[in-house]
């Protein structure tokens, strides 16, 4: 398993001591699920949800505790380390 591999797909660094660590952590989950994957489950129904809720929908509502107008949003964009126009500006995660 290359821990360093999944650590840059994470965009983490890990020291040597927390690549071992998080190494052995994720082999030992590994091993459990493997675990799992030993139960026989024929004849047992699948659980896709516990609390019995269906399509359980609200209509969005403003509650009005932040009046949004040109001021806020300069205050808002303002403390943006990066900005272009009126946008906050951010490094793609698309492209290396």
């Amino acid at each position: 398993m290359n821990i360093k591999h999944i650590a840059s797909l994470a965009r983490i660094k890990l020291t040597e001591r927390e690549e071992e660590r998080m190494k052995n952590e994720l082999t030992s989950v590994l091993s459990y699920i493997e675990k799992l994957n030993e139960i026989n489950t024929n004849g047992v129904e699948p659980l896709y949800q516990t609390t019995g809720l269906v399509n359980s929908m609200r209509e969005d509502e403003a509650f009005g505790d932040f009046r949004h107008g040109e001021n806020l949003n300069k205050k808002l964009i303002g403390q943006a380390p990066e900005k272009q126009d009126n946008f906050v500006k951010v490094k793609s995660v698309l492209n290396k």
